[in-house]
Formats: structure tokens, sequence, C-alpha cells
């Protein structure tokens, strides 16, 4: 498993990553190796939602495509719309075999002369093989930009001063959208691009730039009062948000509207790989599983896989669990795949002998300081998410 290029560029220069902090530990995520803590991972997910916390987004991969035919050929391969994206715009989506079956997932963007491919590195073997083999006449050419471009993320209601502060000038920027910025002051005058986040309530940004220039722009925002947060509180953060991992919650054996991700599909762009059976789930009404959020009282023994149950009947399975602790209030948040007859929120369910209640995504804070209708039968030390 490879360093991520922040991991790499600390180490290269003798400046280890998590100096002054004794908690600090590194993890496998997403096909890399980065940080995981630096410390207390609720105090880390409390800047993301409070503060604002810099992150190592080095387990992104990048792909770039050129040539005449891109934009039709990715357009017939992906499960949105890529032929009427506008320059500097980027879209979520799918891609999809014959069988309808997810291969990936990824955001497509429009730069112009180019189309920019960002996935998580644990896919992009995959997602390259994919390409190359639908590739046979056309005019496009594929390259990996993983050992090219790299990035950081920032993430919080303070997110955009700290830019600023570093002196890393952000406009007013819809989700999705890129931006060219230039750093002019502790940074050393970095080259980047700024990226908005999908979610319009969530001042969140990417920064894509060179391997070189990573650690010194983490530096400079960690001194523009930005907290550095590993990835058990992105994996927090995630999970209360609602967003499906792909090969966590999201796996080839899933139908694309059983994953609740209306963002990736677009029903009017035209052919594509795996349309005919989108479009005949479509027409023949709802799934019968939909991907659902679950909320039970403390820190409950719920692992991932677990099946759910309603009325002594399975009805589903968790994918994804994280325990929170909400200003002194301890909850249980898990993800997972639910029958659509029993998926009203507020629905009491059991998983693994614990009591939880069905909840609407992404969670609200409401939501986690509501009392249940009873008490987890079973309490563990932390569940890993």
């Amino acid at each position: 498993m490879e360093l991520t290029a922040l991991q790499i560029q600390s180490a290269s220069q003798g400046k280890t990553f998590g100096a002054g902090f004794p908690a600090y530990k590194t993890g496998e995520y997403r096909g890399a190796v980065a940080a995981a803590r630096f410390g207390d991972p609720q105090a880390e997910w409390a800047e993301l939602r409070a503060g604002c916390g810099v992150y190592d987004l080095g387990y992104r991969a990048k792909i770039s495509l050129t040539g005449a035919d891109r934009v039709r050929w990715l357009n017939g391969m992906v499960t949105n719309n890529i032929r009427d994206l506008a320059a500097d715009r980027g879209v979520y989506a799918f891609l999809l075999n014959p069988q309808g079956h997810i291969l990936g997932d990824l955001y497509s963007y429009n730069r112009g002369d180019s189309i920019l491919i960002d996935t998580d590195r644990s896919q992009l073997e995959k997602i390259l093989a994919t390409f190359d083999h639908y590739i046979i006449m056309d005019d496009v050419e594929v390259k990996n930009l993983s050992d090219e471009l790299t990035a950081l993320g920032i993430t919080g209601p303070k997110a955009r001063d700290v830019l600023n502060k570093a002196g890393i000038a952000v406009p007013e920027m819809q989700p999705l959208q890129a931006v060219e910025a230039t750093c002019e002051c502790d940074c050393d005058c970095v080259k980047c691009t700024v990226v908005r986040g999908q979610d319009s309530e969530t001042e969140s940004y990417d920064l894509w730039l060179s391997p070189s220039e990573v650690r010194k722009t983490s530096d400079a925002l960690l001194a523009a009062g930005a907290s550095p947060v590993g990835f058990e509180a992105i994996e927090l953060q995630r999970i209360v948000s609602g967003i499906p991992l792909y090969g966590v919650d999201i796996r080839e054996r899933d139908l694309p509207q059983e994953t609740e991700q209306e963002r990736a599909l677009n029903f009017n762009k035209g052919c594509y790989v795996g349309q005919e059976i989108i479009e005949r789930i479509r027409s023949r009404g709802a799934v019968h599983r939909k991907f659902s959020g679950f909320i039970a009282d403390g820190v409950a023994a719920i692992p991932p896989g677990n099946k759910i149950v309603a009325g002594e009947k399975e009805v589903g399975e968790i994918t994804s669990v994280a325990a929170l602790d909400l200003r002194g209030v301890k909850k249980t948040v898990a993800l997972g795949y639910l029958r659509r007859e029993v998926s009203t929120p507020g629905r009491e369910v059991v998983i693994a002998g614990v009591k939880a209640i069905v909840a609407s995504l992404p969670i609200n804070f409401d939501q986690l300081h509501t009392d249940q209708p009873s008490q987890p039968e079973k309490v563990l030390e932390q569940n890993p998410a």
C-alpha cells in the first residue's frame, strides 16, 4: 500500500508529519496510507462541524482524458451528463457494466481541453482497465495523473477565512465548481485548483496541487488557524452525512437506484453502458431496498455486516457504523440497506440485538439529541467505522 504524497514529502524533508501529536497514528484508507488521527477523532470531527479542519486527500486518484472524442466517449460510459457539463464544473457518476452493476464511482470535471476524473486510489486499477476495454476507435487518451497531482481537503464554517488568511483568495463558488488560485503568502506562491464540495450546506473545499507543494501548503493552512484532521474523523463526518463509500456501502451487487444517490443519475442524457437496466428499473417503479440511516443510544455493538430485523423478519443489512460523542451525548450511527416498506424514519428495528430507529439522511443533530424509544441491549467500547 502506497503512502500519500503528503506522507512521502514529509519523510523526504525529514519533517515527521505527526510531530507534536503524541496520539498521531497512520493507517490504510481508500487505497493509500494516510494520517488516521492526530488526537481524539471526536474532537477532530467537532472541528469539521464548528471550526476548520485540514486533511490529506492523497488517497484520491486523478485521471486525465484528452482527445477529440473524450466528451462523447465518457458520456457513453457513465451515468451522469458529461455532454452538457460547463467549463470548470463537475458531476458525480457511477461506472456500470452492461448488466447495470456498479463498477465504481467518480467525479468528472470539464477542464476545457481535458476531462479530469477524481476517484479513490482503491478503484484506480479497475477504472483504468474498464476505460481501456471500451476505447476502441475513439480519439481518447487516458493518463493517470496520481503521481503528478495530489490534494488537501479543508472543511468547516471557518474554512474560507482560513484559506484567505493563508493567502488563497477564494470567491463565492457553486458546488463542484473549480477555480484556479495562487497563494501569495505563507505558501510562497503555490499554484493550486480550488474545488467546492458538492454539499451546498457545508463549507468544504479540495485543493489540487503538485506533490512537491503539499507539505508547505498544509503547514500554511495550519498556521492560518486550521486544525489537523485524520481519516477517522472524516469517516465520522461521512457516515453522519449519509454518504455511501464504494467498496463498503456500494458494492457491485447493489443497484444504482438502491443507493439513493440520485445525484449520480441523469435520465435524459442518452445511451451509456448499463442504461437499459437502469431504465428498466425506473419504468417498473421503486426498487425494493433503499440506503438508510440508523441511530441507537450509547456506543452500541452494531458491527458492519449484521442483519436488520423488524417484526422478527430480516429486512436489511448494515454497511458502516460510527460511535459519536456529541457534547457528552453518546450515539451510534449506522448506514445500510433496508426494505422500503419498513424504511419510514422513526421506525424501530433491531440490529445484532440492539434496538435502533430508522433515520433520514443526512443525520441531523436534532435526531442525535432525540431520546430513542428504548435503550440498546449491548454496549461496547468504540465500534470501528
